[in-house]
């Protein structure tokens, strides 16, 4: 029971439910996380990180940086020993990958690389739109080029590089987020709640069996690749990818090089989609709105092309109540794929136990089915319930629940980022490369732009067809 409980899955929900238990008092107006570090879209560098509520405006970047840090290096460390780990081997390296990734994280923000065409900031006419999901790849790549040309170097920063439980923490702290923003648009719009949830059945059911059947039987990929990249490609991006590498029991690697790709893609779809949806679509913009939803498969790049099309289809002042409900159904949409990430895990821990590693003639105990289920999908699922609970019980505390939850978001984003950069740490390039990363980004080609995005434009007509955005149309 002792080595049962003392794993990294353990661990992982403790800081996923450390992080909201901070946050949780901000419902009754008690600011307990306002300190942690929030990178912002920069130009000047010394505006790139504060603290994440102005209560703490007196504590400054710098300052908010140190205490984040210093939170993590105490709670991190702690829970070395909980697994029975070595705190201070862990607590030397963890400061050295901390600063490399904290770096990474700041540059990917960067103006000209992060800020979207519907966000520039005064005086940059240009960016990459990569949004700040950027950051991620920053990372990605900084621990590649230590990994391939600072192999000693990498190694030693390996005890610190445990990128399964960061990810994990990650995936919990999102629920709670997730939880507020349903309750939120649950009490809005029935209609586009009901819708939204309809329609996420094809992204399940269509998009997944589709892609992972291209990347199976057309390119020859192995099932360790196929599955994370059919979650990948046909769910919502990084954390669809972690969830099914968890459930079949891939190499860690091989979700996080999916998700690269899933940000990259989203960054073209933002610049292709808002356009095309104007061009096709001109008198059914509930239909383009929840279009963007389906096909963008990172949270955020989903929900600035929503904003992007719905400047275009209602532009001006008097266009704001109805653009407010394009980006609604563009969120609500995209949150209601994102939360039956927990149900699609268990589905595929199922499937894979007794099925796909099932060995001929053997039976297989619901035990292995247990132990091959990713236990942090329990605490996702438990922080998304509780957050949606409240919010559906109290509507006031929504509001108050959201600064918190997005407070929380804040350590979600850095265990990301420090996810990516181990991952990179413990990634041979040329091994990768050889095992077909090339042809990952052709499959994503084929699938996405040949399968994917049409199916979701059918079903969006399907189920949004003559809504009107206008309260009472339609």
């Amino acid at each position: 029971m002792k080595s049962w409980v003392r794993t990294e899955d353990t661990l992982a929900v403790l800081l996923g439910f450390g992080v909201l238990a901070l946050s949780l008092p901000g419902i009754a107006g008690y600011d307990l996380l306002g300190w942690a570090a929030s990178v912002k879209i920069w130009v000047d560098p010394a505006g790139a990180v504060s603290p994440a509520s102005k209560g703490y405006a007196a504590l400054t970047g710098p300052g908010a940086v140190a205490a984040t840090f210093a939170f993590l290096l105490a709670v991190m460390s702690a829970g070395m020993v909980f697994i029975g780990a070595s705190p201070a081997k862990f607590a030397v390296r963890f400061t050295v990958l901390f600063a490399l990734a904290f770096a990474c994280w700041v540059g990917g923000h960067y103006a000209y690389v992060a800020a979207t065409p519907d966000k520039l900031p005064k005086g940059v006419e240009w960016s990459l739109g990569l949004t700040n999901e950027a950051g991620y790849l920053f990372a990605l790549l900084g621990g590649l080029v230590i990994a391939n040309f600072l192999p000693a170097f990498a190694a030693w920063l390996k005890e610190a590089g445990r990128s399964e439980l960061y990810i994990k923490a990650a995936i919990i702290i999102i629920g709670a987020s997730l939880g507020a923003k349903a309750a939120d648009e649950s009490g809005k719009t029935q209609a586009i709640l009901f819708r939204g949830l309809a329609a996420i059945i094809e992204a399940y059911l269509v998009y997944w069996a589709f892609v992972y059947f291209v990347a199976r039987k057309v390119f020859g990929f192995s099932r360790e690749w196929a599955a994370p990249l059919a979650s990948g490609i046909s769910i919502c991006g990084v954390s669809a990818a972690i969830t099914t590498g968890a459930a079949i029991r891939a190499r860690p690697v091989v979700p996080v090089m999916v998700s690269s790709l899933v940000v990259v893609f989203s960054v073209i779809e933002m610049l292709l989609l808002p356009q095309l949806a104007k061009t096709l679509l001109a008198d059914e913009p509930m239909v383009a709105a929840a279009w963007m939803g389906l096909a963008v498969k990172t949270d955020g790049a989903a929900i600035s092309t929503g904003t992007l099309t719905a400047g275009l289809f209602f532009p001006g002042t008097e266009g704001v109540s109805a653009r407010e409900a394009m980006v609604l159904t563009t969120t609500t949409v995209k949150v209601f794929i994102d939360l039956f990430i927990g149900v699609w895990a268990v589905i595929l821990a199922v499937i894979w136990a007794k099925v796909i590693d099932k060995k001929p003639g053997a039976t297989v105990p619901w035990r292995d089915i247990w132990e091959r289920f990713p236990k942090f999908v329990f605490g996702y699922v438990l922080t998304f319930g509780v957050c949606f609970a409240i919010g559906l019980m109290s509507p006031s505390s929504i509001a108050p629940m959201k600064v918190g939850s997005e407070q929380a978001d804040v350590f979600r984003r850095l265990f990301f980022v420090l996810t990516f950069f181990s991952i990179g740490l413990a990634a041979n390039f040329r091994r990768l490369w050889a095992e077909g990363l090339g042809k990952l980004a052709l499959v994503y080609v084929v699938c996405l732009f040949g399968f994917v995005i049409w199916v979701g434009l059918g079903i969006s007509w399907l189920f949004f067809h003559g809504v009107s955005p206008v309260s009472g149309k339609g």
